[in-house]
């Protein structure tokens, strides 16, 4: 009888501790919501699920991901760039104009289009970094200047997708890898969710095994006591958001080939997106914790609820307010999860 119960107490135990983990782990728990969610639009709307409509939304998701990773890295160290969406903004549009005048062949295009968002996040992480200007404040600066920067390069001019090369937005369509069973037919992986996946995978690896990308969490954790041990918070945090200038000018590029259609304005307002995709995706904006994989599928995510608000035909004017509710739903479980933390501490010292 005894026996009994020892084994009845210790398999609740183990339960209750699987059921522990799998509430702390933000990016499990947002991929369960992310597919039960996806199974009720489907439910409701059945070409939610048709092979267009899915590569349409995992596209636009991987572009915002690329970004997204670059947002995190910047956010783990505890600062925040705002300027992100201008960033692309700008890239997208001097990327078109240059294959508008054809001076220059399309991967060089590219390179001149990542070359200049590591150029505008250097200076981001210039100012931050050496002139100690609070990350908020100096993005929301450069947000404005680079965003004048691109209205100066337009000109008053937009850039459609006959002024580029024939072919040139068919990129953001193509999918590889697909096959066909009988009557089933999968579509493929479309090539910017590739690339997304390349940069998620490669990001994590560094954070999680290289010298650099440890001091990131060590300097968002801490930089106090970061400092002490010979970390250079400065060298860090330039680094930060230089890589998030540098992923910002990807997925500009990535940008330009979706909609083919460029204007002075073009991603206002993505980067309230990308953070909420960081901050839904369990990075800490407090700093010093949280994974690249996690804001990437906070970008599916979110990718998903702006597509389902499409296909249900709800107003498209509730994203801004879901996007504003789940970051003061994330900071608030980072702070309720901070503030447990807190206690679980001082008591264990009172033991």
């Amino acid at each position: 009888m005894a026996s009994n119960v020892a084994v009845g107490a210790n398999a609740r135990r183990r339960v209750g501790a699987l059921i522990g983990g799998f509430a702390r782990s933000r990016e499990l728990t947002l991929a369960v919501v992310l597919v039960a969610l996806a199974t009720l639009v489907a439910a409701r709307a059945p070409n939610f699920l048709a092979s267009t409509n899915v590569v349409s939304v995992t596209a636009l998701a991987a572009i915002i991901a690329i970004a997204a990773v670059g947002e995190a890295l910047v956010i783990i160290t505890k600062n925040i760039d705002l300027s992100v969406e201008s960033t692309i903004g700008l890239v997208a549009f001097v990327v078109a104009e240059v294959l508008k005048q054809h001076n220059l062949p399309i991967p060089a295009a590219w390179a001149i289009g990542i070359g200049l968002g590591l150029a505008l996040g250097m200076a981001n992480g210039v100012v931050i970094a050496i002139f100690r200007v609070p990350s908020i404040v100096a993005t929301l600066g450069t947000l404005s200047i680079y965003r004048g920067l691109t209205y100066w390069v337009a000109n008053g001019h937009e850039i459609n997708s006959n002024d580029l090369p024939a072919g040139y937005t068919d990129a953001a369509s193509r999918s590889i890898l697909g096959f066909r069973i009988g009557d089933f037919q999968f579509p493929g992986v479309p090539i910017f969710v590739v690339l997304a996946v390349f940069v998620v995978i490669v990001a994590a690896l560094a954070l999680r095994y290289t010298v650099p990308g440890r001091q990131l969490y060590a300097v968002g954790s801490n930089a106090e006591a970061a400092a002490t041990i010979g970390i250079r918070s400065q060298s860090t945090v330039f680094l930060a958001f230089s890589l998030c200038g540098m992923l910002a000018g990807v997925a500009g590029v990535l940008w330009g080939m979706e909609f083919g259609q460029l204007y002075a304005s073009s991603g206002t307002g993505q980067s309230l997106a990308i953070i909420a995709a960081v901050v839904v995706g369990g990075v800490s904006i407090s700093g010093g914790s949280g994974t690249v994989i996690g804001a990437a599928i906070g970008a599916l995510f979110l990718g998903l609820i702006n597509n389902a608000l499409t296909v249900l035909l709800l107003p498209q004017e509730w994203l801004q307010m879901i996007y504003g509710a789940v970051i003061l739903f994330a900071v608030s479980t980072d702070a309720l999860i901070q503030l447990r933390s807190q206690r679980a501490k001082a008591r264990s010292r009172i033991r």
